[in-house]
């Protein structure tokens, strides 16, 4: 879609704060799986402008790992054309940054950099006192630096934990962003108690899903994609990043033997060493797979898993897939994720013996229904957009 300055939207800025409004959005790349930011963000798109910056990355790549370069290689070509329109009022930036920020001249270096790209990308846009929406806390580097008329730190992770980065750097970005704040928006109660801002409220705003999207695994009319239709019952399956941080290898290992004449799908991007997996006969990794299908894939499991190891990253997280698949109207099995445990309809595994009872105490009624799915239908996106709207009106005094 062709970016173009000359037909800039003209909107409404007399429904509340977050109408006709243009907006910065610090997150993941955008081309990454849809993720809360993109929920959000397309919903604000809908009646405000967004400037989507794509990540401007919190870990220190490696020389040595090809998907490390792969990535360095993707961030150089994007740089190419910086600044294009994906959808309707959403525009996307790719910046370029040193991405040692464990390095206090290299920050400075970032700093000056990013906001000269980000202010040009403004300009270009002409936008005007935006809310920045700061979803990756090391662009607290840039928090304050843009004429912004709000600040929101909407937080989902304690990226502090996560394997690769340099926890120390990344606790002063993000200091800095909670200084400077105007309201906080976490998605898990742990959260709600360590990212305090010591001006701003911190409010809790759960995860929400995109219902009608994954109940058309529901559909009489959504095909099981053949590469699992034909694969031995019980098909146990799971849907996400397959890397340290969020995946239990062990824990799937002993899932599948528990299962011999079942299946274990895994589809995701795998970025960790998955051979005891590949070993097993009944594991199919098959990948990652665009978010348009996954309901399809959902329709072909009798049982969803969410095989997390309990750690301070997912003691912290909201798995997005855990109402994805009930939506999807599948039961779910899960390690003891305390946001996974407040849904209070999955069945929970605190030991690996737990774990595989709970996948046969699901399988007593297996695969797609109704009923979970509907359970579902009050947890939107747009519902959660009201909740974020109704804080921001306390900050803004719409």
């Amino acid at each position: 879609m062709p970016l173009s300055s000359q037909t800039q939207p003209q909107l409404n800025r007399s429904d509340g704060p977050v109408v006709g409004r243009d907006m910065l959005c610090f997150s993941h790349d955008w081309t990454g799986d849809p993720l809360s930011k993109t929920h959000l963000m397309r919903l604000f798109a809908r009646k405000n402008r967004v400037l989507w910056v794509n990540s401007i990355g919190y870990r220190t790549p490696s020389l040595g790992n090809k998907k490390d370069l792969g990535r360095l290689v993707r961030k150089l070509r994007d740089a190419a054309t910086p600044l294009r329109e994906v959808e309707p009022n959403l525009f996307v930036l790719s910046p370029l940054a040193v991405p040692l920020w464990g390095w206090a001249g290299v920050r400075s270096f970032n700093r000056r950099f990013l906001r000269w790209q980000v202010r040009g990308a403004m300009r270009r846009l002409r936008f005007r006192r935006p809310i920045n929406w700061v979803f990756n806390p090391a662009a607290g580097v840039l928090a304050g630096d843009l004429n912004e008329d709000k600040i929101v730190y909407y937080c989902v992770d304690e990226y502090t934990a996560f394997s690769g980065v340099d926890p120390v750097a990344l606790a002063r970005a993000e200091a800095r962003v909670l200084d400077r704040a105007d309201l906080v928006i976490v998605s898990a109660t742990r959260l709600q108690q360590t990212k305090r801002s010591p001006t701003a409220p911190t409010v809790l705003v759960r995860h929400g899903v995109d219902y009608d999207h994954f109940r058309t695994a529901l559909n009489p009319g959504t095909q099981v994609p053949a590469e699992i239709a034909g694969l031995p019952h019980p098909v146990i399956g799971y849907f996400g990043l397959i890397a340290s941080d969020w995946v239990d290898i062990p824990l799937l290992v002993q899932l599948a033997r528990s299962f011999p004449g079942g299946s274990l799908v895994l589809l995701g991007k795998a970025t960790m060493d998955v051979s005891p997996l590949q070993a097993e006969p009944n594991v199919y990794l098959l990948g990652r797979k665009p978010y348009e299908s996954l309901p399809s894939y959902c329709k072909g499991f009798d049982v969803a898993v969410i095989p997390f190891p309990v750690t301070e990253v997912t003691l912290n997280a909201n798995p997005l897939k855990a109402r994805e698949y009930l939506a999807a109207g599948l039961p779910v099995v899960s390690t003891p994720i305390p946001e996974v445990e407040f849904l209070g309809q999955v069945h929970i595994g605190r030991t690996v013996e737990e774990f595989v009872a709970g996948v046969r105490l699901a399988l007593r009624e297996p695969g797609p229904s109704l009923t979970r799915s509907q359970s579902m239908a009050t947890e939107s996106w747009a519902a959660r957009m009201e909740e974020v709207h109704q804080h921001l009106c306390h900050v803004t005094g719409g």
